[in-house]
């Protein structure tokens, strides 16, 4: 399923958040981003049109689309994330780019199996996985190269 700011509004609605101009706002930064964002661009980006709407709005705002599976979060390290919309195929990974933090999401990982023996191992009941690859870019790899 795509994610469209109606069909993200009425999840909300159903779930009985309000969907205040701020929220809008957050959602419409998000969908039309290409890229993943951190919580600091998302701001600046509403900000262009809402001056008014605070950086804690922001936080709270994906804090529940988090929570709903609407975007997905990616870790790039220390406590820093950023936040992307969901695909229509919902389950995908990161390679990101230690060095100019370039993002390149995957979709295939097989990880099955392990999920199935680390839970009989473990007793551990799992509920989904992330996966990030760290490391560098061709782009960085070439610099590297020729310095």
């Amino acid at each position: 399923m795509i994610y469209t700011e109606k069909k993200i509004e009425k999840i909300l609605r159903q779930r009985g958040c309000k969907i205040t101009p701020q929220r809008r706002a957050i959602l419409s930064a998000i969908i039309h981003s290409r890229e993943h964002l951190a919580p600091a661009a998302i701001h600046k980006k509403v900000c262009q049109e809402h001056p008014g709407v605070g950086l804690v709005t922001v936080y709270r705002t994906l804090e529940i689309l988090s929570e709903l599976g609407l975007i997905c979060e990616m870790h790039a390290g220390g406590n820093c994330r950023s936040y992307m919309m969901r695909r229509p195929s919902g389950h995908h990974h990161h390679l990101i780019c230690s060095d100019c933090g370039t993002v390149i999401d995957f979709t295939d990982c097989d990880l099955g199996e392990l999920e199935r023996r680390l839970s009989k191992e473990t007793s551990f009941k799992i509920n989904g996985h992330l996966l990030e690859f760290l490391g560098q870019c061709r782009n960085c790899c070439k610099e590297t190269v020729i310095r």
